[in-house]
């Protein structure tokens, strides 16, 4: 949990921000009233508000019960058939949406496309088309890693349309974790590219895919868009170009009815036993749940503009870039490359230019823009925005401040979202129309979301007590377990707190009830808005020759919210240097890639430990950040280890 100076700073924010009247007046919902109104009700039936709001989507075959609740287990909407690609693009093409935008794309280099739904429909169809040619069919797992380019929107949909459950790997991660995750999933396809833009260099990712293949039995086919022209190895009779496959393919694939409860992707996210952990999220819940959140949360209307930043290899992605986005019919605009290249203008020139009204970007995006300074935004008409969105971490009042009154010019409502990979959708979040924000915090739980803050019995805690965030109740979009592994699921979020979904993150609720969420309380750190496993980076170092024993925490950074920090014993005859940590550096992203790269790393004769021999990461963290060491040090089992490491640090 943060430490105790900042969660009082943070509960002593006094501003409020009520909507203003012009926005409430053409919001979804319109007032505070309204809110408590739908909350309640949704509180008293959750079922019939969940089944009222699923009426909205278009199904083959209506359900015959809402939820099947056999804790933890859920199963929605029971006896339904729908298709999640049919509800993002057929629905909408029997009207004028049909030639509107569906997809705004920019790449890094300033190459551009616009997708209309008739068009995307179109590619999508031919790619699920290509699928079934190689023999993919419904159940079948995909892999995909790939850049921000339209044919990874078009190769998720397609799968989607014919049953097959995608897994997107982010393109940041290195070959080794590609090779893991596609063993978990059991992958038979890989759809990649040969390459992507970043910062102006040239990202090779097809590589990547033919170092990983070495270790993948599953995997038959692979099928690569030509986006670099980087040159690749293309082996003969598993490498196929997605060009030349979509040539010949037919543009007719009518959309397969699943079952409500059909396993839609599975999403691999960091646990704290090291194993890359599969989420798993199936068709109609996460349909509803998405759909749902992003009209009303983003208020959208038909001739909205809507930027998400987030990468699609991220939760963010899956649910606000493309289904909860192109499910309500609105444009979405996809970008390749970096916010800062190659001027640190690049996001508030694609704003301008596209006329975009709604932005969602996460903390470390928007802590990043700031330090460039406000001579950059200024530079660009940023008044077709009329509502701004943060995602990926909690974020700091002077941040929200900055976007609230440099970027939104203090008239666009700020909705500070909480949710993460397993809930699907966004759980708590200021209603634009509706909510009074206060810079800081996520506010209240959306309808039919019953989040509370308890202690370790699952007693809800007073006002500005800190204690652990939980989900009372199951809801549509929430992950149904972890992939091969129910025992998992059960463990990591229904054990530690009985009957109550674990969140694994402390927060605390004020006077008014709203919710301060304060970070993670489990081994999971939180770089830039991406969570990763202090065990895989710990394992990363650890696989090196010259490491004896490596511990991994987080500190607070001012950029990325928390750096990671890293603490390191030697095998005998290494000798500390600066040269040694560089290579280790390198060494832990070529295991999992740039995005786990040690900031800070610290050599050390011993690590603090417990009697039972688990490191004290609680001190260590306390350490990284600079604090006194706080809290119960009586299972230290040698202070001396304590006191050498504090004097390193002097």
């Amino acid at each position: 949990m943060a430490g105790e100076k900042e969660i009082t700073s943070v509960l002593n924010e006094r501003r409020l921000f009520k909507p203003k009247k012009e926005f409430s007046k053409q919001a979804h919902l319109s007032s505070f009233e309204a809110y408590q109104r739908l909350y309640r009700k949704a509180e008293k039936d959750p079922e019939a508000f969940w089944a009222g709001l699923a009426k909205e989507l278009a199904w083959f075959k209506p359900w015959k019960k809402v939820l099947e609740w056999k804790a933890p287990f859920a199963k929605w909407f029971l006896g339904g058939k729908i298709n999640i690609a049919y509800n993002c693009l057929d629905r909408h093409l029997e009207g004028w949406r049909k030639n509107k935008a569906a997809i705004i794309w920019e790449g890094e280099p300033g190459d551009s496309r616009v997708l209309t739904y008739q068009d995307l429909h179109r590619e999508v169809c031919k790619f699920a088309n290509v699928l079934k040619a190689q023999g993919i069919v419904k159940g079948d797992r995909v892999a995909i890693y790939m850049p921000m380019i339209p044919e990874l929107a078009i190769a998720m949909l397609a799968c989607a349309r014919i049953g097959a459950t995608h897994s997107i790997i982010f393109g940041g991660f290195s070959s080794t974790a590609l090779r893991d995750r596609i063993n978990d999933a059991e992958a038979r396809l890989v759809v990649t590219a040969d390459g992507g833009y970043r910062k102006g260099e040239v990202v090779t990712l097809k590589e990547k895919v033919d170092e990983a293949l070495k270790e993948t039995p599953t995997v038959q086919k692979t099928i690569t868009v030509r986006r670099t022209n980087t040159p690749v190895q293309m082996q003969p009779d598993r490498d196929l170009w997605w060009h030349d496959l979509m040539k010949s393919a037919s543009d007719q694939c009518s959309a397969e009815a699943l079952d409500s409860e059909h396993p839609l992707f599975i999403l691999y996210t960091s646990g704290t036993t090291g194993k890359p952990k599969g989420v798993v999220h199936t068709t109609a819940g996460y349909l509803l749940g998405t759909t749902v959140t992003a009209r009303w949360i983003f208020d959208l209307k038909e001739t909205d503009t809507y930027w998400c930043t987030a990468d699609i290899g991220w939760v963010t992605g899956h649910s606000y870039v493309i289904y909860g986005i192109l499910s309500n019919g609105v444009t979405t605009v996809m970008y390749e490359g970096a916010p800062t290249y190659p001027q640190p203008d690049r996001l508030w020139e694609i704003i301008d230019k596209y006329k975009v009204n709604i932005l969602y970007t996460a903390p470390t995006a928007i802590r990043a823009l700031i330090k460039m300074g406000e001579e950059w935004p200024k530079r660009h008409d940023l008044s077709s925005l009329r509502l701004l969105g943060t995602v990926g971490e909690p974020i700091n009042p002077e941040a929200w401040m900055w976007y609230h009154q440099v970027i939104g010019k203090g008239r666009c409502p700020i909705v500070d979202t909480w949710w993460q990979t397993e809930t699907g959708g966004i759980m708590i979040t200021p209603l634009p129309g509706a909510i009074p924000t206060k810079p800081g915090s996520a506010t209240l739980p959306f309808p039919g979301i019953a989040a509370d803050v308890v202690n370790r019995e699952g007693k809800s805690v007073p006002a500005n007590v800190g204690g652990y965030l939980v989900i009372r109740r199951p809801w549509p979009s929430m992950l149904r377990t972890v992939w091969k592994d129910p025992e998992r699921y059960k463990k990591q979020y229904w054990s530690d707190i009985p009957g109550m979904y674990f969140t694994g993150d402390g927060a605390r609720r004020d006077k008014d009830g709203y919710f301060w969420v304060m970070g993670r309380v489990d081994d999971v750190i939180n770089v830039a808005g991406h969570r990763l496993g202090t065990m895989e980076i710990e394992s990363a170092l650890v696989s090196h020759v010259a490491v004896a024993e490596a511990a991994v925490v987080g500190r607070p950074d001012e950029l990325k919210g928390t750096a990671i920090s890293a603490f390191v014993t030697l095998e005998i005859g290494n000798t500390p240097s600066d040269q040694l940590k560089a290579d280790l550096r390198a060494h832990v992203v070529k295991e999992i890639g740039a995005i786990a790269r040690p900031d800070d790393i610290r050599f050390t004769e011993n690590l603090p430990k417990t009697r039972s021999g688990k490191i004290m990461r609680r001190l260590l963290r306390d350490i990284a950040a600079g604090r006194e060491t706080l809290g119960d040090t009586t299972t230290l089992e040698d202070y001396t280890v304590l006191a050498k490491l504090r004097q390193e640090e002097e």
